[in-house]
Formats: C-alpha cells, structure tokens, sequence
C-alpha cells in the first residue's frame, strides 16, 4: 500500500519468515506503515507480536524477507542504526532508569541529540505537563501511569519518524489504559508515525487508522480499524462479544 500520492511508506515488512532453531514463528508477514499513520498490531499471546516488533527494530534477523524503513534496506542493519534513522521504542513495562530522575531519563532518550534541546522539552512538556512537574523526582517512584508518560516522553525526544509502542495498556489500570491511550492519539496528532503492538484490539483500535490481526505467527485479518471493530471474528476472539 503507497500512500495516496504514490509515495512508499515510511515502514515496510514484506515475506518476513522468523525462525526460532526450527522453530517457524513469523510466515510471509507483512506490514506497512505510512508516514504520519498509527496502525495497530493485534493479537493473543504467542501469536508472533513481539517477534514482530523485534524484528522491525532489528534484535532478531527474519531468514526470508526484507525491512524497509524511509525508503531504504535495513534488514541487516543494526538497532542503532535503525534508531538513528528515526525508530523509537516505548518497551513493554515501561523501563525506566529508576534511580535517575525523570529529566535524566528524558535526556537518555535524547543522546543522539546531545541530550535534547529547549525545543525537545518543550515538546514533550506540552504533551505532558505532569512529567514537567515530576521532572526533578526519581522516576523509579512515580505511579505506572506517569511512568507511562516519560517513556513515551523519552521516545520522543529522539525526534521519531516511527514510534513504536509494546504493549502500553499491560499493567495499567482501565482508567489510566484510556489515559495512555489518548496521549498516543495526540503523539499521532503531533505528526509521528506510531506502530501499537496490543492485545487489547477494542482500545487500540478505537484511535487507529488501520489494523493487522497476528495468529500463531501469519496474519489473518487486516484492514482499517472501522471494518475490524466491526469483524464478527474479531470481535468474538478479542473483543468478548
């Protein structure tokens, strides 16, 4: 899928075959992200999510298939190559560095920058005025929800083209699920390409413009995230309807 001008998107998995040992995890997966689009990557445990993602960041190398990302081949890049050409990764549970303080954490995502600019702040002070409040505090002690918000503050302090976002609504309470959500809209909203990685298909697609549906490692369902609220299969598999 180009985008509507003919242009390439930004992110690309084409035939992507993962393998653990003999293992076959991922078969001719693929993926695509256009610039600016949030696009959500659904499925249960053990359905090839996380070695979606692992591999669009470069930790694992698929044995068939090719990652493209901005135009180029970066199958046999390195992650910090990929992150120095514009990915971002908000992790799973958040990993913060808990004994440095929430400014401190916030200029580790910013190293490629030289710990960040006037500008860089701003931005994510603006996206988040509770981390500029929390900005002197060890971030080991905050709650889960605003440690949620300084990792997505961190992300983007690498100026990304592409945020990638692993399982934001694990360990959160319902109400703060929303909450993050919503800050991954107005991230999207500010111009960022974001990727969800996410069991829960009811939320994620609620703010997403497109979908994949991940089983036992092939994709089964893709489309925009109307027509996947409203697929029966769906919504008897995830949305416990």
């Amino acid at each position: 899928m180009s985008g509507a001008d003919g242009s390439e998107p930004l992110l690309r998995l084409e035939g992507i075959n993962t393998y653990y040992g003999q293992m076959h995890i991922l078969q001719d997966v693929r993926i695509e992200v256009g610039e600016g689009e949030l696009v959500c990557l659904l499925g249960g445990n053990a359905s090839g999510k996380s070695t979606t993602l692992k591999t669009v960041l470069g930790i694992v190398k698929p044995r068939t298939g090719t990652v493209t990302f901005r135009g180029e081949d970066v199958t046999n890049r390195t992650t910090s190559y990929r992150i120095s050409k514009g990915m971002a990764i908000v992790p799973e549970n958040r990993r913060l560095f808990g004994p440095m303080t929430v400014l401190e954490n916030l200029q580790m995502g910013a190293y490629l920058h030289g710990g960040g600019s006037a500008e860089d702040f701003e931005r994510v002070y603006s996206l988040f005025p509770a981390v500029y409040e929390r900005r002197s505090q060890l971030a080991g002690t905050l709650s889960g929800g605003e440690q949620q918000m300084v990792a997505m503050g961190r992300a983007l302090m690498a100026r990304p083209n592409l945020m990638l976002m692993d399982e934001p609504s694990m360990g959160l309470a319902p109400i703060l699920v929303e909450r993050s959500f919503e800050i991954i809209k107005q991230v999207h909203e500010a111009g960022v390409a974001v990727l969800v990685v996410e069991q829960n298909a009811n939320v994620s697609l609620g703010i997403a413009d497109r979908g994949y549906v991940l089983s036992t490692g092939r994709l089964v369902l893709e489309g925009s995230a109307g027509d996947l609220l409203e697929n029966e299969d769906l919504r008897k598999a995830y949305l416990g309807r």
